[in-house]
């Protein structure tokens, strides 16, 4: 049985460049064996491998053709003795993960489960918690145990967890497989398999493993093709518009890459810095996951291959500002332009860790969801992002208790320099606060507005009354009655830091809510 991966990463570059030979470095024995190691799923943190181990005597089904998936973890600059992942995973014969969430605590993993249960081919989520990991649950995508007839299938989902990607084949055992793509709808369902066409997949060929880049829209694909270095080979194409039928010519990673052997489960970390992939090439046994440094320690080097698009890796912790502790909940991100959700993740419920993977040129709105709390959202501005892959650590996100005096602080409200109006990426913050509003009936708030010291006492209060004024005519206009919020200012007079400083001022100029009632 085969089994796959795929994962994330971007930048095309025209086939005329010529790229430096990139060193290759066998993962060792801490990773590999005498055995087949295959499919590599890197985490886009780069710091956990998982990968399947066939017919190893530690496996559920022992050495009889077995497939379970281990894992190993970046520790001390080395990579830890892997381990054998226990259950409810690896409890059939054929088991195989194929991708992880940025926030390492969702696994998209071969077959289709009910409560546990194996049932058939296709994809289920399995979900850390705080005594380990899920039972699988399946995904339900409408049409796909009746298109998918042929001896193989994998996938791969993308870092925002909206979109599927898929190789199988329609044609009863066939090997030939193409690429699909199932999208998450706001109901929570998944879309039936549409195909990416012709651009990308052929009529004889096969194309399978696929792994998304973490700019969305860059895909790593094996391919059988014509024009290779011999068997299968990994190839990179482009989306060229939000449809998902448009692409760039499939190109072919070359020598650098590929072999004159199968070459396929290709996947790159959310810094570009590396490439995992498989080699049957000077290995420990039959099959061994080997590294390619893909980007050089010179800035203004020339890229040993194709790198992905520079994106933001954004960490942090979520917690109650009322006990200081860690809370378990859903972190959503939002395209503040427009309001447009763009992602959601998970935090570790052991921990309230998260971490997300932002593609840059976006303005982001990032919370967290619990229930009984009120989110204090921040703000990520990638629009002028410049230089390569970024980490942005300590980006805590706070939630407030709905609790009488309970306050809270609307961090992604917008006006421009000395004036009332709000501006219109101001309404995702203020639309998921009328959200707030319409879930607690009884909820009853003070909107109150504060500036800094700059400017006389009279204007500073004239301004923060006006804009509390403001934020209350919006939540009116959406159907709060009047009643339920009232409008303070109270200018300079409640500073949260010192004004001496441009930072300390900024946080003092800010709306703030408090529950009068709840």
């Amino acid at each position: 049985m085969k089994s796959t991966l795929i994962a994330f990463s971007c930048f095309i570059f025209p086939t005329a460049i010529v790229f430096a030979q990139p060193k290759v470095e066998n993962l060792g024995n801490a990773i590999n064996s005498e055995y087949n190691e295959i499919n590599p799923v890197i985490s886009p943190d780069g710091k956990t491998l998982y990968f399947g181990r066939v017919s190893h005597p530690q496996n559920a089904h022992g050495q009889e053709g077995s497939q379970d998936i281990w894992f190993s973890e970046w520790q001390n600059s080395q990579w830890s003795l892997a381990k054998r992942m226990t259950p409810p995973l690896n409890k059939e014969e054929y088991n195989c993960a194929y991708s992880v969430t940025p926030d390492g605590n969702t696994l998209l993993i071969m077959g289709a489960y009910d409560r546990g249960a194996y049932e058939t081919r296709g994809f289920s989520f399995s979900k850390r918690t705080v005594n380990g990991w899920s039972a699988p649950s399946k995904l339900n995508i409408p049409g796909l145990e009746g298109m998918s007839k042929g001896e193989y299938m994998c996938g791969f989902l993308s870092n925002d967890g909206k979109t599927l990607l898929m190789a199988f084949s329609e044609k009863k055992r066939s090997t030939k497989d193409d690429l699909y793509v199932s999208f998450l709808q706001k109901n929570g369902t998944w879309t039936k398999p549409q195909t990416l066409g012709v651009e990308v997949n052929t009529d004889d060929f096969t194309e399978t493993t696929p792994f998304l880049a973490s700019d969305g829209a860059t895909i790593y694909f094996s391919s059988d093709r014509p024009g290779g270095q011999g068997s299968n080979d990994i190839y990179y194409t482009k989306r060229i518009d939000k449809t998902w039928k448009r692409w760039s010519k499939p190109v072919n990673l070359g020598p650098a890459i590929n072999t004159d052997g199968y070459d396929a489960y290709y996947a790159i970390a959310a810094a570009g810095d590396y490439a995992y992939m498989v080699s049957k090439k000077n290995t420990l046994g039959k099959g061994d996951i080997v590294r390619i440094k893909i980007k050089s320690d010179e800035p203004s080097a020339a890229p040993i291959v194709p790198a992905p698009d520079p994106v933001a890796l954004v960490s942090g912790k979520v917690v109650d500002t009322k006990t200081g502790k860690p809370i378990d909940a859903r972190i959503i991100y939002e395209n503040l332009a427009d309001g447009t959700e763009v992602g959601t993740a998970q935090t570790d419920p052991r921990t309230g860790e998260y971490k997300i993977v932002l593609p840059k040129g976006v303005k982001y709105g990032v919370r967290a969801v619990a229930k009984d709390f009120i989110a204090e959202a921040q703000s990520i501005d990638l629009t002028n992002m410049k230089g390569g892959f970024q980490e942005v650590n300590g980006t805590n996100l706070t939630l407030v208790p709905i609790e009488i005096n309970a306050v809270g602080v609307l961090n992604n409200l917008f006006f421009d320099t000395g004036k009332a109006a709000l501006r219109p990426e101001s309404n995702a913050e203020l639309d998921r606060m009328v959200l707030t509003f319409n879930e607690n009936p009884g909820l009853v708030m003070e909107i109150g507005g504060h500036t800094d010291n700059v400017g006389t006492d009279a204007a500073n209060l004239k301004l923060s009354q006006e804009r509390a004024d403001s934020v209350r005519e919006y939540f009116i206009g959406k159907g709060i009655e009047p009643d339920r919020v009232q409008s303070k200012g109270y200018g300079e007079a409640k500073p949260k830091a010192t004004n001496d400083t441009e930072e300390g001022r900024q946080i003092n100029r800010r709306v703030e809510f408090k529950i009068l009632k709840k």
